[in-house]
């Protein structure tokens, strides 16, 4: 199988690692808009470095991997759809709803596979949570609490072009209580505070958020994230049930602190960041995408799904903004 990988920086190189290792993956082509740097990538895995886009998909692709800017991200699923491509894409798709809609009506109208990059589906422990709450081990499911906290602020330059906190950060949040509990989101309310860095305020973004979701059954679920957290990278989830209650996302890296006389100890080694944290499910995730591209395994997150992740967070930023719950039929989908 020979893959092109587009976007060369943390995660497309950290991506490009797990290709060149597969064993599946009989060659691989990189590019990135710093044609310098795909070839640095690509000299250190034994790959090869195409100098723009266009080359890369001259090379007689059999799929594309896209970890490139986020704002690129739309027009590269247009063109790998348009050359007949199976794709797999770093979320987002794109920043907002019609730039969303209009990417998956190239996928939808070229017959090609999209699949997309939330790599919490492919986490062990979220796969056991969704295990549990499907086979009725919590009873009913009243109470959903998530947490992702960064350990330091992104760079400032970073911060226009992210989308925001909603869409950028807890997203993830968002697509993952979608996909354990089973259910759909119907209301948020959602507040956010830049008391912190300056940066934050200057782009109108927030650097520590807040929302309550209702799902479509009664549960009401609580999401939280913050850019700020110097104890390490944290992210969780608890699930409370009228039988049980379950957590993932805690273990002796866990970045929290018991001040009970009798609680754990601190951990000796707190996750520095998402691709020590993650790095299993990243794999999991590609080896997926071979999968799907060789005919053997379903698309385990198509664009619908990112589509629906994202109307959350639309409708989270614009209760922000708007100081008012926000009903999911406000934001458009793929019917409207």
């Amino acid at each position: 199988m020979r893959i092109g990988l587009i976007g060369t920086g943390r995660i497309g190189a950290f991506h490009a690692g797990v290709l060149a290792r597969h064993p599946e993956v009989e060659s691989l082509v990189l590019a990135d808009a710093d044609a310098t740097r795909a070839a640095r990538v690509a000299g250190a895995l034994g790959a090869e470095a195409a100098p723009t886009v266009d080359a890369l998909l001259d090379h007689a692709l059999d799929a594309v991997v896209i970890a490139s800017a986020t704002a690129a991200h739309a027009e590269l699923i247009g063109r790998a759809a348009g050359a007949g491509l199976p794709a797999f894409c770093e979320k987002p798709i794109a920043l907002d709803v019609p730039g969303t809609l209009a990417a998956l009506r190239a996928v939808e109208s070229a017959g090609t596979e999209l699949q997309l990059g939330f790599m919490r589906r492919f986490d062990a422990g979220y796969r056991a949570a969704r295990e549990v709450v499907a086979a009725g081990g919590l009873g009913r499911l009243h109470t959903v609490r998530t947490a992702s906290s960064d350990p330091a602020p992104p760079p400032a330059g970073y911060l226009p072009l992210s989308g925001g906190l909603f869409r950028d950060c807890l997203v993830h949040d968002f697509d993952i209580l979608r996909w354990v509990t089973g259910r759909e989101v119907v209301e948020v309310y959602a507040n956010g505070s830049d008391a912190g860095p300056a940066m934050f305020r200057e782009v109108g973004d927030v650097d520590t958020a807040a929302a309550l979701l209702t799902l479509d059954d009664g549960t009401l679920a609580t999401a939280t994230a913050t850019r700020c957290n110097g104890a390490g990278y944290d992210v969780r989830m608890e699930l409370a049930g009228e039988l049980d209650q379950i957590a993932v996302g805690w273990d002796d890296r866990t970045p929290l602190t018991s001040v009970e006389p009798q609680g754990p100890p601190s951990p000796g080694k707190p996750w520095p960041g998402f691709l020590e944290r993650f790095a299993p499910a990243y794999e999991a995730e590609l080896d997926d995408f071979v999968g799907l591209v060789r005919g053997e395994r379903a698309n385990p997150c198509d664009g619908r799904e990112a589509l629906e992740a994202l109307r959350v967070a639309e409708a989270c930023e614009r209760s922000r903004r708007e100081r008012r719950p926000v009903a999911l039929a406000e934001i458009p989908s793929a019917g409207t």
